[in-house]
């Protein structure tokens, strides 16, 4: 099969934000930057594209201007082994970002995020139906995922 590779529409901050992915995700860089030339559209000798590697995938991130804005339509979910993790990412993201529910959250860019400890899927695939119902009451309940409290959801149902 081909490979895929995400590009992602920034108005100026394809660099800023390719650094910050890259600092915070590990096994990571930056492994090419591409600037405008004379024939533009924008001013030569600025970023037009960033390519970067988030430990083995490949991401592009393109300074096209300010016309189309992210939007939680497209995610880039993150498996966590455990809460440590879980912290890790989600604290990164929300500084300058926007927390939402049931561990999404929008980085300082707008670009969307699922921070999902792995103790989630497992425990919503349980196979006594009421120890999967108490963990997605649980967690429809969270921003942030709480491993803690998804445990407890379960043990309480069981």
């Amino acid at each position: 099969m081909p490979r895929t590779t995400p590009w992602l529409w920034f108005d100026t901050e394809a660099e800023d934000a390719a650094s910050f992915y890259v600092a915070l995700f590990p096994n990571s860089s930056i492994t090419h930057v591409q600037r405008y030339q004379e024939a533009g559209p924008r001013p030569a000798g600025t970023v037009m594209t960033v390519e970067f590697d988030l430990d083995g995938q490949t991401y592009v991130g393109l300074n096209g201007g300010p016309e189309h804005r992210f939007t939680e339509a497209v995610s880039f979910m993150i498996d966590c082994a455990d809460q440590a993790e879980v912290d890790h990412y989600w604290d990164a993201f929300a500084r300058g970002g926007e927390p939402g529910p049931c561990g999404w959250i929008k980085d300082r860019w707008g670009l969307s995020w699922q921070v999902v400890p792995r103790a989630l899927i497992e425990l919503l695939n349980d196979p006594d139906p009421r120890v999967a119902e108490a963990v997605m009451g649980a967690m429809l309940q969270m921003s942030k995922i709480d491993v803690a409290e998804l445990e407890r959801a379960r043990d309480a149902a069981a």
